[in-house]
């Protein structure tokens, strides 16, 4: 039987009420967990990352014996999973990001994401080449901004691995869902590229379990800076801000087939949605560039000798013809009679 909480007053209501499911989900809370032995490098990434993903961050100072990605019947495994299902529940988090350092794996970066409070899946990467936002000069973005993110390379469509990382990455960067987006508020972009890739893996069908090497990916971020251009739209020019930094993809854990359904799952839109051209389109219905509803109607072959108008003797059948024979047929004009009862009518 699931445990239910009460709240015990209007202030632990209003908890409980923000943390139930909705339609549309906030950003998503990431934590910044450092494991048993972290160096130089994981401490920067990992501030630098905090400071693109903030207010939607939290750092543990505290180091964690915890490790995710050991065999799934140690003790260490189960309980790495029971503390990552703990801290999701009570911090209200989806993601957690996880560095620490051994002679194995140097400058090792774990992302795990959650849902409904259970590990999905959880990718592993190693971090080269890194340089800081600090050792960088010029201008910074501005904290709880969203980033423009460009993905260069057919690999992250293509490849699962890939494909992986990307959702990853952009679970972890894409903030909460907006209708739109104003100019000035893009102050800077994630660009996410690979290194030169093998001919074998530029096909659709690649197989996680290749021996072919994955290539690095190159993650750089820019600062966006809107320059005068004599129109309307403005010149937009990028500055190298940081961090900079190369990933090596590692393990990974694939997502349970019925919990990444779940985790798909959309509901069901309403009636004025659909109306909208939001949902399941229908049938000779679609919606114009000012969100009209406008639909189309066909009509089958209609026989206008049947269709209905204005009865006037006029348009009687045969009417004209007759008054205009009558009138051939009397060549002297109208006989005495019918000028006598025409001159009575007039008067």
């Amino acid at each position: 039987m699931l445990r239910t909480v009460k709240p015990k007053n209007a202030r632990s209501k209003r908890v409980l009420d923000a943390r139930e499911p909705k339609e549309v989900e906030d950003a998503r809370i990431a934590i910044f967990v450092k494991g048993t032995k972290t160096g130089e490098v994981l401490n920067g990434v990992m501030k630098d990352m905090m400071a693109l993903k903030r207010p939607d961050a939290i750092s543990f100072s505290k180091k964690n014996v915890i490790h995710p990605l050991d065999a799934q019947n140690t003790a260490s495994a189960s309980s790495s999973t029971s503390s990552l299902e703990f801290w999701s529940s009570k911090n209200d988090a989806s993601m957690f990001v996880i560095g620490q350092t051994s002679k194995k794996r140097p400058n090792d970066l774990t992302f795990v994401r959650m849902y409904d409070g259970k590990v999905l899946d959880i990718v592993e990467v190693g971090v080269e080449n890194y340089v800081s936002m600090e050792s960088i000069p010029g201008t910074k973005s501005t904290p709880g901004h969203k980033p423009l993110m460009h993905f260069a390379s057919e690999l992250f469509d293509t490849h699962p691995r890939f494909i992986q990382l990307k959702s990853m990455l952009m679970s972890l960067f894409n903030g909460e869902a907006v209708e739109s987006i104003y100019l000035k508020g893009l102050e800077h972009v994630i660009s996410v590229s690979l290194a030169p890739t093998p001919a074998t893996l530029n096909t659709a069908s690649a197989s996680t379990e290749s021996t072919t090497p994955l290539p690095k990916v190159h993650i750089r971020t820019y600062a966006t800076r809107l320059l005068a251009s004599g129109s309307r739209i403005p010149r937009v020019e990028l500055t190298l801000m940081g961090p900079s930094m190369d990933l090596v993809l590692r393990r990974h854990t694939n997502p349970d087939p019925e919990l990444l359904k779940q985790s798909m799952k959309r509901p069901k839109l309403k009636k004025t949605d659909i109306e909208k051209g939001l949902g399941k389109k229908r049938k000779n219905l679609d919606v114009d560039e000012m969100g009209n509803l406008r639909g189309r109607v066909h009509v089958g072959k209609q026989d206008l000798s049947k269709l209905q108008t204005r009865k006037m003797k006029g348009l009687k059948a045969g009417a004209f013809e007759d008054e205009h024979g009558d009138d051939a047929g009397d060549d002297d004009g109208d006989s005495d009679q019918e000028v006598t009862t025409k001159r009575q009518k007039l008067h």
